[in-house]
């Protein structure tokens, strides 16, 4: 496999949204990802066979996880592996109906879609290589709310606020970039011929369509501190 590829690191990239998005990232990127589990999934072999790549465990619940982040990627640099991008796609997606919600639940949210990637970014920020692109994906609930999910819609609009927020601390060595996305990757138990009438395109956007717009975000030297709303013009129906 070709050695020259630059390395990309996507926090959250062994789980459902994050593994399409390493696959489809695979073919012109070295990729580090980080999970939650100790188990690695079984694609992450096939995946092995395309590109060069590492994995690291990164627990948002993890007290601890701050310092793990900070030792482990002074490992990999350690090893010769210097980082020219990083996407950060962890989160997590729950119906919370507004009367049904508890602190500990509110907690646990915040600290997933809030809080951990900020400490990613911490993390991240004095490892990445001068000219590269921090990209966070929130979600297109930062223009319409969705009110089965307000506290998920609340935690992704707070993470909006961080993006021209670090836009201007990382200038101008780091550039730092949002996608509010759409419907890239639905489950079995969802119609999705209802989703896809959800946006004015009439269809569900895919992985493809995500890793387009990364990859434009990060060929861009003139852009930061924007969010790129990738969500077929659902906001507009």
């Amino acid at each position: 496999m070709p050695e020259n590829k630059p390395w990309w690191i996507l926090v959250g990239g062994m789980r459902r949204l994050g593994g399409a998005l390493a696959e489809a990232l695979a073919r012109d990127h070295a990729l580090v990802l980080t999970g939650s589990q100790d188990a690695e999934p079984e694609w992450l072999k096939d995946l092995a066979r395309q590109t060069s790549l590492q994995t690291f465990r990164w627990d948002a619940m993890d007290p601890e996880i701050g310092p793990q982040m900070m030792a482990d990627l002074a490992g990999l640099e350690s090893t010769g592996i210097h980082l020219s991008g990083a996407v950060i796609a962890a989160g997590v997606f729950p119906e919370q109906p507004f009367g049904t919600w508890t602190m500990e639940e509110l907690e646990n949210i915040w600290r997933v879609n809030s809080g951990f990637p900020m400490l990613c970014a911490q993390a991240l920020a004095p490892r990445l290589a001068d000219g590269s692109c921090m990209q966070f994906l929130l979600d297109t609930c930062i223009h319409q709310p969705f009110l089965k999910r307000l506290p998920y819609s609340a935690s992704k609009s707070g993470l909006a606020a961080l993006v021209p927020g670090l836009a201007q601390l990382l200038a101008p060595r780091i550039r730092v970039v949002g996608h509010a996305i759409g419907t890239v990757l639905h489950d079995e138990a969802t119609d999705p011929q209802w989703l896809a009438s959800l946006s004015l395109l009439q269809r569900s956007g895919n992985p493809e369509d995500l890793a387009r717009s990364l990859r434009f975000a990060s060929e861009s030297p003139y852009l930061t501190g924007e969010i790129i709303t990738l969500d077929g013009g659902r906001r507009w129906r």
